[in-house]
């Protein structure tokens, strides 16, 4: 099995949603926006933000719908 891992930080754009499959696990799916910014060769100040969806399963699906909210880190 392979694993991939990645490091999101940001803010929450939404509340968390979370909800059950039929077999009655846990899912959790909200959005994370993250910014950066930068200067670029005229000297002029840039900013980007992008927007990440994200979805845990499991505990962590409901570790995730007690704890987070919209605009927390």
């Amino acid at each position: 099995m392979d694993l991939n891992r990645a490091t999101i930080l940001g803010r929450l754009t939404r509340d968390p949603e979370l909800r059950s499959t039929p077999s009655g696990r846990s899912v959790c799916s909200f959005s994370v926006a993250t910014g950066r910014q930068w200067t670029d060769a005229a000297g002029q100040k840039q900013k980007a933000t992008e927007f990440h969806n994200v979805v845990v399963w499991g505990k962590l699906a409901e570790v995730a719908g007690q704890y987070l909210r919209k605009a927390s880190r």
